[in-house]
């Protein structure tokens, strides 16, 4: 039976420094939840909080309906995995999975089972005698998650796991966690600053900025959808455009040109479009600017053009396949209203 999570007002103070502001949140049973934001946005302070790592200054933490704020971490009923992968490097990987259970004083037929399990689901069956200098990241990585795993927690937190993985070992471990989560069914919590980790592995994305819920949704909620300009420039990779415009009335100005828009875009002063929703075709959608191409990156299934329009902006776009697009050219960029996030002077969508 998967574990709800419940966060009413939670604070964090470091003396008179307040770090986390009133947090309220629900994580329902199963869900991934990601944490996500900059340096410094609160995320890993959250993250352990709820493992107990961390006092809660004011506010209620509920696992299961029960206020936790003052239970120990070992009762918990929770397993953590961190940056590093925290091996010890005199025993195997055996030993590393075995060392918690047996510390718990747990039966040795229990202990075995329980390794054999996690290294079945994780594919290190073969690692097992090796100590942790014979393995490669990816490998220690799987085993400090095995560790977690063989205690058969109610939840998993995840603290950015992956930071210390080169980038084609990211992808490969993002989808066993992924994975891992789908044939567990537990309530997992990930904290990462890297928004495409988020993207692809959460059913639930929480935005943080200075210790504050920005945004709270499912991954492509705020792709689509994001209701402020933090959120807006945070996801999507290449981030999203942002040029400087005025409204009037059902017409927003922008790049020394204008678009008429559907319905009236009182207040908006900046116009965001992601770059991959920016097309060089004729009648595809409304002309957004002429453009100058100041830098062109041929990626095989991708064309990125790095451009500046006419009133001094810089813009990127994203095109799909193999594109011939002259350096300091002048194309036209054409774009589907619908496409189009409005925001207004403090940063809020219109």
């Amino acid at each position: 039976m998967a574990t709800s999570i419940e966060l009413h007002k939670i604070v964090k103070s470091y003396g008179d420094v307040k770090v986390v502001h009133g947090i309220d949140l629900t994580i329902n049973p199963g869900e991934f939840t990601v944490f996500v934001g900059p340096s410094g946005c609160g995320k890993s302070t959250l993250l352990r909080m709820i493992a107990g790592l961390e006092p809660i200054t004011g506010g209620d933490l509920l696992i299961d309906g029960e206020r936790m704020n003052e239970v120990p971490a070992a009762r918990r009923g929770i397993a953590m995995v961190f940056q590093s992968y925290a091996l010890y490097p005199h025993m195997n990987v055996y030993q590393n999975l075995a060392f918690g259970l047996e510390t718990a004083k747990m039966p040795k037929a229990e202990i075995a089972e329980r390794v054999a399990k996690a290294a079945a689901i994780l594919k290190i069956e073969p690692l097992l005698q090796r100590k942790p200098k014979q393995l490669s990241g990816g490998q220690r990585q799987r085993v400090a998650i095995g560790r977690a795993i063989v205690r058969e927690p109610r939840i998993f937190l995840f603290d950015e796991p992956l930071s210390n993985l080169d980038a084609e070992l990211r992808v490969q471990m993002r989808v066993e966690i992924a994975k891992l989560h789908n044939d567990l069914g537990n309530t997992m919590i990930y904290v990462t600053h890297d928004q495409v980790e988020a993207m692809t592995m959460a059913d639930k994305i929480v935005v943080l900025r200075a210790g504050v819920i920005e945004q709270v949704g499912a991954p492509l909620e705020l792709y689509n959808s994001p209701r402020n300009l933090f959120v807006a420039g945070f996801i999507g990779s290449p981030k999203m455009n942002f040029l400087t415009a005025s409204a009037d009335g059902n017409r927003v100005n922008v790049a020394g040109g204008s678009i008429d828009l559907a319905r009236p875009v009182a207040g908006a002063t900046t116009l965001g479009v992601r770059p991959e929703h920016i097309t060089l075709t004729e009648g595809s959608g409304v002309k957004l600017a002429d453009v100058r191409v100041d830098l062109v990156e041929s990626l095989g299934g991708q064309t990125v053009v790095y451009a500046t329009t006419a009133d001094n902006q810089p813009i990127n776009i994203v095109l799909e396949g193999q594109r011939d697009v002259t350096l300091g050219s002048t194309i036209a960029a054409h774009i589907d209203p619908a496409r189009l996030h409005l925001f207004n002077a403090s940063g809020d969508v219109v």
